[in-house]
């Protein structure tokens, strides 16, 4: 599945305020997410677009649900 060309700025800050949250380091995440810290660190600020699938993993790792992260979008868009 190839990575859309541009990153959505309003996901990646929504993933980055989820894990500071929750008290969690890049690190943390992405060991349990299985992506690099790096990567990690592309998606939170925007640089990248994540394959759904290194969403849901990085979801997983947050104990975050699809309806908590579509809440946290609706919310942000108020």
């Amino acid at each position: 599945m190839p990575r859309s060309a541009n990153p959505d700025p309003k996901l990646a800050a929504i993933l980055k305020r989820l894990r500071e949250e929750r008290g969690l380091s890049q690190e943390h995440v992405a060991w349990h997410a299985n992506i690099s810290v790096s990567t990690l660190a592309k998606i939170e600020h925007a640089q990248t677009a994540p394959h759904w699938d290194s969403v849901i993993r990085i979801l997983k790792a947050l104990d975050v649900t699809l309806a908590g992260l579509a809440a946290a979008l609706d919310a942000d868009a108020s």
